[in-house]
C-alpha cells in the first residue's frame, strides 16, 4: 500500500505530468494523467465517471528498448466498480510471468504483454511498439496477434489503426514526437486539452477510415440474387397462427416476398436462384428493440438473424448516417426504428447533449426528433418528472411514441400516467413499489438495490396484479432487457457475461479477455439473497406476461448475442417457446406501425427471414444457429461473417 501512495504522490506532483481529457459523448468524464517519476518509468492514473460508473486504473510499467513491457502492475477497478489488480514481469532471463483477475500464466516467448485493464495510453504504447516491430506485427501476449495501419496526417497528429485488438481496427493518434494525443471512438475520447479543438476533425478521419472498412466487408459478404430468389422445403413459422408449415416455398424477387405455399404450388421462374432449405426452419427475421449502434453492431445483428432493431439513444447525427448506410447497403446492418433521447441536466446527466430542463426546449427536442423521421423519444433519468407530461403531449401531437427511464424522483405509475407508452428495463417496474425508499434512481441503486428489494417484497399481496392491471389499461409496452439483469445478477465479474458464454470462446483472444460481465458485487453474506435475484425477475416477467403487458426483446448489450439469451430467459420464464418467437417477431413490428411491411413472411412483405438448424418451438437455444439471414432479398452467411470477424469456426 505504501508504494502505491508513493506512485501517486509522485505523479500527482511530477513536473512534466501530463493531463488528458477523458470525455463521454464530448462531456468531460474524467482524466488520465501520466507522468514519468524515474527514467524509463512511466505511471498513469485513469479515471471517470460516468452516471456512478467507471473505470478507476492506477498503473505503471517500464518497457525496453523494442517498447515491449519488462513490467506492468495495475490495480483500481472496472467500469462496474469490481477491484481488480495486475501485475506482469520479465525476468533477465527472458521469463515472463502475469496475472490478473482473468488469467495467470508464464512463457519465455516474446511479445507484447496486452494487460486486461489497460488505461487508454497503452494503446499510444503498443503502437509506437509496431512502428518499431518488422513489418509493424508485433505477437501478443498472453496470445493473439496486433498490426499496425498508418492513415492520414492531420496537421501535427497521425492517424495509426491497430488490428487485432478488437473487432475492427482500434485508432490511435500520435503527434510528430510519437507521442500519444488521442484515442477516440464512437462515444469516447481521451486527448490532450490542446488537441479538444480538433476533435471534430479526428473524429471525420477516423469515421472516413471506418466507413471504407465497412463498404469493403459489405461488398465481400452480400449475396444479391442476379434474379428472383426461390427458398424451397422450408418448415415455415407463422406468428399469427403460432403453427409451423412443413414442405413450404417462398418467392422472392428484389426486396419483397412474391408468393408462399406448398412446394408444388409455386412454380420456379426462370431466372430463380434456388435456396435449398433442406427442411429447416424458416421463420420471419428476429428484433432487438433495445440497442445502440456502434462499430460492428449491425454485422453482429445480421449474423444473429436481427433484421430489424430499435436504436434507443445515441450521438444523433452519426446514428442518421449510419442507417443511411445500412439501408443502402454499404454498412451491414438491420433495418432501423429510431428512438431519440431527451435528458434533463446535472452532474449524473447522461452522455447525450439533448438536455432538457424548460418547456420551450423539451418541445424543440421533440421537433427536432420528429422532423428526422424518428419513431418516439426516450426520457432519461435525470429528466424532470414535471416535464414529462409535456413532452408527451407534444411527442402525441406529432405522431411519436414516448418511453425511457422512469426519471429519478418519480416511479412507474406517475411516469405512465404522465403520458409515457413504454418503460425500458424490468426493474423499474419493482421500484414502483419503492418509491418512497428508492427515490434518485440515476445511480446504480436503480441495480444494487434489486435483489435486497425483490426478497422483500411479496407479489401475492395484491398490490402487484392491481399494477399489471393498470399497465394493461394503458397497454403500456415493457422493454425488460432480462440479459442486462441477468449479466448483473448471474455473471462473475472475471467471466463473460452469461449472453456470450456459448460463443466467447470462438472470439479472438484479445477481445475474448475484454468480455467481462460486470456484474454486481454481491455484499458478503447476501449471497443466498442475490442468488434469488434473476429467478424472482423472471417470475415477475412471466406475470406481466400473463396479465396482458406487451412485451418486446431488447438486449442492451452485445449485438445479436444478446438478443438470443433474451429469448432463451422468455422461455425460461415460462413462456411458451411459440408465443416467445411471436414477440421476437410480429409483436414489435406492431407496436412500431410496420407490420404492413414485416413482422411475418407474406406475400407482399418485405423479404427479411431468417433459415434456423434445429427448431426453436422445442429447445429456444436453437435460436442460435442461423444457417441463413435474408434481409430485403439480400442473403447473409452468419458462419462467414463471423469468420470476417475473426471467430473460429462454429
Amino acid at each position: 500500500m505504501k508504494r502505491w501512495l508513493l506512485i501517486l504522490a509522485l505523479l500527482a506532483g511530477a513536473a512534466q505530468a501530463r493531463v488528458d481529457q477523458v470525455q463521454i459523448h464530448g462531456n468531460a468524464a474524467g482524466t488520465q494523467t501520466l507522468a514519468q517519476p524515474e527514467p524509463g518509468v512511466t505511471t498513469a492514473d485513469y479515471r471517470f465517471n460516468d452516471r456512478g460508473r467507471g473505470d478507476v486504473v492506477q498503473a505503471r510499467w517500464r518497457l525496453d528498448a523494442r517498447g515491449l513491457p519488462v513490467s506492468y502492475e495495475a490495480r483500481g477497478n472496472d467500469y462496474w466498480k469490481v477491484e481488480f489488480s495486475e501485475r506482469f514481469e520479465r525476468d533477465a532471463a527472458g521469463q515472463a510471468r502475469w496475472q490478473n483477475r482473468i488469467e495467470t500464466g508464464e512463457t519465455r516467448a516474446a511479445g507484447f504483454y496486452l494487460p486486461a485493464n489497460p488505461p487508454p495510453e497503452f494503446m499510444g504504447v503498443l503502437t509506437r511498439a509496431l512502428l518499431k516491430a518488422p513489418g509493424r506485427r508485433l505477437k501478443l501476449l498472453p496470445a493473439g496477434e496486433a498490426w499496425l495501419e498508418q492513415g492520414e496526417t492531420q496537421g501535427r497528429l497521425t492517424l495509426y489503426r491497430i488490428g487485432g485488438i478488437e473487432f475492427t481496427p482500434l485508432s490511435v493518434w500520435l503527434d510528430e514526437q510519437g507521442e500519444t494525443a488521442g484515442v477516440i471512438d464512437d462515444w469516447f475520447e481521451v486527448l490532450e486539452a490542446a488537441n479538444l479543438p480538433r476533435l471534430a476533425g479526428l473524429q471525420a478521419a477516423q469515421q472516413a477510415a471506418g466507413q471504407a472498412w465497412h463498404a469493403k466487408l459489405a461488398r465481400q459478404h452480400t449475396h444479391k440474387p442476379g434474379g428472383a430468389l426461390l427458398i424451397r422445403n422450408a418448415r415455415l413459422f407463422d406468428p399469427v397462427s403460432l403453427s409451423v408449415r412443413a414442405g413450404t416455398s417462398v418467392l422472392v424477387r428484389g426486396e419483397r416476398i412474391v408468393r408462399v405455399g406448398p412446394d408444388a404450388d409455386v412454380d420456379a421462374p426462370a431466372d430463380a436462384e434456388l435456396l435449398d432449405a433442406s427442411g429447416r426452419f424458416l421463420m420471419p427475421g428476429l428484433w432487438d428493440a433495445h440497442q445502440h449502434f456502434g462499430n460492428v453492431d449491425g454485422v453482429f445483428d445480421l449474423i444473429a438473424g436481427v433484421t430489424s432493431a430499435r436504436d434507443m439513444a445515441n450521438d444523433n447525427l452519426p446514428l442518421l448516417a449510419r442507417v443511411k448506410r445500412f439501408d443502402a447497403g454499404t454498412e451491414l446492418g438491420p433495418r432501423v426504428v429510431l428512438a431519440g433521447i431527451i435528458e434533463g441536466v446535472g452532474p449524473l446527466a447522461g452522455p447525450t447533449d439533448v438536455r432538457v430542463d424548460t418547456p420551450e426546449k423539451a418541445h424543440a427536442a421533440v421537433d427536432w426528433y420528429a422532423d428526422r423521421g424518428y419513431a418516439q423519444v426516450k426520457i432519461y433519468s435525470s429528466f424532470s418528472p414535471a416535464l414529462v407530461a409535456m413532452v408527451a403531449d407534444r411527442a402525441h401531437e406529432r405522431g411519436l411514441r414516448v418511453s425511457g427511464h422512469v426519471p429519478a424522483f418519480t416511479y412507474a405509475r406517475a411516469f405512465v400516467e404522465a403520458g409515457a407508452d413504454e418503460i425500458q428495463h424490468l426493474n423499474f417496474i419493482l421500484l414502483n413499489f419503492f418509491a418512497d425508499e428508492v427515490k434518485d434512481t440515476r445511480t446504480r441503486d436503480r441495480y444494487t438495490v434489486l435483489a435486497e428489494k425483490l426478497a422483500q417484497f411479496d407479489f401475492d399481496d395484491g398490490r402487484f396484479d392491481e399494477f399489471v392491471a393498470f399497465l394493461r389499461r394503458h397497454q403500456t409496452v415493457l422493454d425488460p432487457t432480462m440479459v442486462v439483469l441477468e449479466g448483473l445478477f448471474s455473471g462473475e465479474p472475471a467471466r463473460a457475461a452469461p449472453a456470450l458464454r456459448p460463443v466467447v470462446q470462438r472470439f479472438p483472444t484479445v477481445v475474448r479477455r475484454r468480455q467481462l460481465s460486470g456484474a454486481v458485487a454481491v455484499p458478503a453474506g447476501r449471497e443466498a439473497v442475490y442468488a434469488q435475484a434473476l429467478p424472482g425477475l423472471l417470475r415477475m416477467l412471466k406475470r406481466l406476461h400473463d396479465g396482458g403487458v406487451t412485451i418486446m426483446p431488447g438486449s442492451d448489450g452485445f449485438a445479436g448475442y444478446s438478443l438470443h439469451r433474451e429469448l432463451e430467459l422468455y422461455a425460461q420464464a415460462g413462456i411458451a417457446r411459440a408465443e416467445v418467437l411471436r414477440i421476437a417477431t410480429l409483436v414489435p413490428a406492431r407496436v412500431l406501425g410496420v407490420e404492413k411491411d414485416r413482422g411475418t413472411i407474406t406475400a407482399g412483405k418485405l423479404a427479411d427471414m431468417i433459415l434456423v438448424d434445429g427448431d426453436p418451438l422445442t429447445d429456444m437455444s436453437d435460436i442460435r444457429r442461423v444457417h441463413r439471414t435474408i434481409k430485403g432479398g439480400r442473403v447473409f452467411d452468419p458462419a462467414a461473417l463471423e469468420q470476417a470477424m475473426g471467430m473460429t469456426s462454429r
